[in-house]
């Protein structure tokens, strides 16, 4: 199936249009509310506070939200959690100087954030069947480069003509419009979670799934860190644009890899593959540690967002595979979760040494710390193959 016949497919375009927009703000909150606070004269160490809030919240928001959709269904969980989410940044907007209300603000508006990226890799297998999973996914992840690359273009215009306040509320909007469309969609009122029996720990109760998503976590962290180092390195070199071009031919980088991986009929098993890519991911980050001339760092930074599409891929499919059932919207979520950690840990890893050490020493160590993912996703394979095998006797 082409990507636009899979579009054509009923509710297709509007869900995967809603997530994208009702997803927007996850890439706009952290630089709308720095630039709100700042504006009303709010140091850094508070603003630091208020961010580590608002990122801890998330990370315990998502899974928690998400295994309620699991057992009650999305339309009623992303009903009550967009609005919550949303009034709570508003609220911050309006009274940006009150940092009980900030705090308190962004801790509901990181604990309510609707789970849609989870949501909508739940519907893909009834929207474009089985079969067709990998390329919805490619697909998904086109809308998640999306996501990145407008979301800070959408604060800077809407800075130059407002305000940040009017930005920070802008993510609100977008977020409660986003998740209104998507819920009140047939498919997403009509999903239900199977019936499980996982336990207290959902679907960490599968090893294996632990497992691989511990390697990704780590294998990501250089994801978290680009932005340090290539504002670092345009700094030190002449390059047009500055670090935005660098960053730009990356998310270019990744538009052609998801395209190119949903197009491909992989006939190599995922758990295989998983090693392979995320072993180049690590060693395309290691490459920007050699601080190449401009025209080749441009080229080393295409292939390292080329890499990324096509792993998160193979670990939504896999995700998929080894979730308990009843868990798969949890499952989802977790991935989505540690992976946010992995590139948390990227950034201050890479902020902390370039201080320290300098700008190649933050490229290397980053790079190098994704071989502890590849290493992990190696034993993963190992166990997964060997799973495989009993299964097949």
């Amino acid at each position: 199936m082409t990507y636009l016949a899979m579009l054509r497919l009923p509710a297709v375009t509007r869900l995967l249009c809603a997530a994208v927009v009702g997803r927007l703000p996850t890439s706009m909150v952290a630089l709308a509310l720095t630039l709100t606070l700042r504006e009303n004269g709010i140091g850094y160490q508070f603003i630091g506070l208020a961010l580590a809030v608002l990122t801890v919240s998330q990370a315990v928001g998502g899974p928690a939200l998400s295994r309620l959709i699991d057992r009650r269904g999305q339309t009623t969980v992303l009903s009550v959690s967009a609005p919550v989410s949303s009034l709570a940044i508003i609220a911050v907007a309006a009274a940006p100087d009150n940092r009980a209300v900030v705090l308190i603000g962004v801790a509901l508006c990181g604990l309510a954030t609707p789970p849609l990226e989870p949501c909508l890799r739940a519907l893909w297998p009834g929207l474009v069947g089985e079969k067709n999973l990998q390329r919805a996914y490619s697909l998904d992840s086109v809308g998640q480069e999306v996501i990145f690359v407008t979301g800070p273009l959408l604060i800077a215009l809407t800075v130059a003509v407002a305000s940040p306040g009017v930005a920070l509320v802008l993510t609100g909007v977008l977020c409660l419009a986003g998740t209104a469309v998507f819920a009140s969609s047939p498919p997403s009122r009509q999903w239900r979670g199977a019936a499980s029996n996982a336990g207290l720990l959902g679907p960490l109760r599968s090893p294996l799934l632990v497992l691989m998503l511990v390697g990704i976590a780590a294998t990501v962290i250089p994801i978290g860190a680009v932005s340090i180092i290539l504002v670092s390195y345009a700094e030190q070199t002449e390059v047009w644009g500055g670090a935005s071009v660098l960053l730009g031919i990356s998310a270019v980088g990744a538009f052609t890899g998801a395209l190119t991986n949903g197009r491909i009929e992989w006939k190599t098993p995922a758990a295989t593959r998983i090693v392979v890519f995320s072993a180049c991911l690590g060693t395309s980050y290691l490459l920007v540690g050699t601080l190449a001339p401009v025209w080749m760092m441009a080229v080393i930074v295409f292939v390292a967002g080329f890499f990324l599409p096509p792993l998160l891929v193979i670990a939504f499919t896999l995700t998929d595979e080894l979730a308990p059932t009843g868990t798969i919207v949890e499952a989802f979520a977790w991935l989505v979760t540690l992976f946010a950690v992995g590139s948390g840990i990227g950034a201050a890893v890479a902020g902390a040494v370039r201080d320290t050490a300098g700008t190649r020493a933050a490229a290397l160590t980053v790079g190098g710390l994704a071989f502890l993912g590849v290493a992990v996703l190696a034993v993963f394979w190992i166990a997964h193959t060997s799973r495989v095998k009993v299964a097949v006797s």
